[in-house]
């Protein structure tokens, strides 16, 4: 939840959204190329800045046809809900912890937190495990309410009227759900499996409802529980050590959250089902071959500094873009990005930071790319800032 009432720095107050990816010319102070290229370069280089092609942030319907493409995983282990049971509840008392299951399917997972006392909230996308998901509430010692929606497909970008059971304020609402300031602690935590075929568009839609605190980051630090395949956790916690696998997705995650690898745990833990039945009798059998890897369940706290004068919800999609710029051209120094960029002396910028002119974004880790645009943000060379081009301006899920 970002806004006055939530500790919104005086600056920041006069600005208000324009809408999601959208630049505020006044907390961030930015100019579009065509504008600066008006005014004098001041000798700045001539590296023109083109669209960066990125397949992941392509614009596409995020929702799935009603039929689904591919099955979706549950818990089927019991051993393995007891230990998750212990891992997410940990030695606080359970009753006040609020839980958010994702399409918990047939409750192995949900029965085993209600008996420890937990209040759940089951988020099913698929209708016929609700009556049996219902019936687990008359039964056992937690709280339990049940909600026919997909919890991975609230809150779809770019669409101009959404269902309300996939609108989160009206959901929400319904639940009894109040927003609490950023500074407070975890409100809500929620459990799921990423879709494998989906996993890294969810992971990606994620960062933009984080960092502009929209979607259920209006309601505080939410924390996520999530098993992830091998390829995107490695991804999520790559650093320099890594350039094969390191990019924008790992700096934006980890400057955002306090990334904790808690276990790895074998596919023969999970079961698949597809609205036909089980996944082993039905033509995607073949295809879940290659998809029957090792989970690892990983915990993404959003940091409670995440948040300064100088990155906020009202000019996070700068820093997004800059990150993505720098990625674009991996070999190039640093100081030709920043050139490419902004409007402020790069020399005076870097020595600042302590990063070398020279340096390639590959020696560059997470947070000095934060520090890096908070010292540009904090700058007073220069009335705009930033520089952008319009057609990067809309580059989202």
């Amino acid at each position: 939840m970002w806004g006055p009432a939530m500790g919104l720095p005086p600056r920041l107050a006069l600005s208000v959204f324009a809408g999601p990816a959208r630049s505020c010319v006044l907390g961030s102070r930015t100019a579009a190329r065509k504008d600066w290229q008006a005014k004098s370069r001041r000798g700045f280089s001539d590296f023109y800045m083109q669209p960066l092609f990125d397949p992941e942030l392509e614009e596409s319907p995020f929702f799935a046809p009603k039929g689904r493409s591919e099955p979706t995983c549950y818990v089927a282990c019991k051993k393995l809900a007891k230990n998750l049971v212990r891992n997410l509840l940990g030695y606080h008392n359970p009753s006040r912890q609020l839980l958010l299951e994702c399409n918990p399917g047939p409750g192995i997972l949900t029965e085993a937190l209600l008996r420890a006392g937990a209040r759940v909230i089951a988020f099913e996308s698929e209708k016929t495990f609700i009556p049996h998901l219902k019936s687990l509430r008359m039964h056992l010692d937690g709280l339990l309410q049940v909600v026919h929606s997909d919890f991975f497909k609230i809150d779809p970008r770019h669409q101009e009227v959404v269902k309300p059971e996939y609108n989160s304020r009206i959901i929400f609402k319904d639940l009894g759900i109040n927003p609490v300031p950023w500074s407070a602690g975890v409100p809500i935590k929620v459990f799921g499996i990423l879709p494998t075929k989906l996993e890294r568009r969810i992971l990606w839609k994620t960062l933009f409802d984080l960092y502009s605190c929209e979607s259920i980051y209006r309601y505080g630090r939410i924390e996520l529980n999530l098993f992830v395949t091998e390829k995107e956790f490695q991804r999520l916690i790559a650093t320099p050590k890594r350039p094969d696998l390191y990019q924008v997705l790992s700096v934006l995650w980890q400057v955002a959250c306090d990334i904790k690898f808690i276990h790895m745990e074998p596919w023969s833990s999970f079961s698949m089902h597809n609205e036909n039945g089980s996944s082993e009798n039905s033509k995607l059998g073949e295809s879940l071959k290659s998809m029957k890897q090792n989970l690892y369940f990983i915990q993404l706290t959003p940091r409670r500094t995440l948040f300064t004068e100088h990155l906020s919800p009202l000019n996070y999609d700068i820093f997004f873009h800059m990150v993505k710029h720098c990625f674009g051209k991996r070999s190039s120094p640093i100081i030709q990005h920043l050139r490419s960029l902004s409007t402020v002396e790069p020399i005076e910028i870097l020595r600042k930071v302590r990063i070398k002119p020279g340096e390639t974004i590959l020696r560059m880790y997470p947070h000095d790319f934060k520090r890096l645009f908070e010292m540009i943000e904090r700058s007073e060379d220069c009335v705009f800032k930033w520089v952008y081009d319009e057609s990067l301006e809309d580059i989202v899920l």
